[in-house]
């Protein structure tokens, strides 16, 4: 992995309107690394690895999020390789439980 690593935090109403799989089908198409989750707080947690360019238009995105999505807030500071390290063996981008 070349490039940057940037943990989000993105607040609003966006769990229950498939914000997730939104958030999973955009980084997949701009080739990203990570993962996204939903959090007992009501928000969603995401960790996005790629060039910095592609991670910041996907970090904006999220302030958009899908059209059933209302977002408040997105917060986003520099990850590290061990974030990274959650997504499932195997994959670019995870989906996982919710923490």
């Amino acid at each position: 992995m070349s490039g940057v690593i940037r943990h989000a935090t993105i607040r609003g109403r966006v769990q229950g309107v498939g914000y997730r799989a939104w958030v999973d089908e955009q980084a997949n198409s701009r080739g990203l690394e990570g993962w996204v989750r939903n959090r007992r707080d009501g928000s969603v947690e995401a960790v996005f690895a790629g060039a910095e360019a592609v991670v910041a238009d996907m970090i904006a995105a999220c302030g958009r999020g899908p059209f059933s999505a209302r977002v408040d807030a997105v917060q986003a500071v520099s990850g590290n390789s061990d974030l990274l390290n959650l997504r499932r063996a195997g994959q670019r981008f995870s989906v996982l439980p919710t923490v």
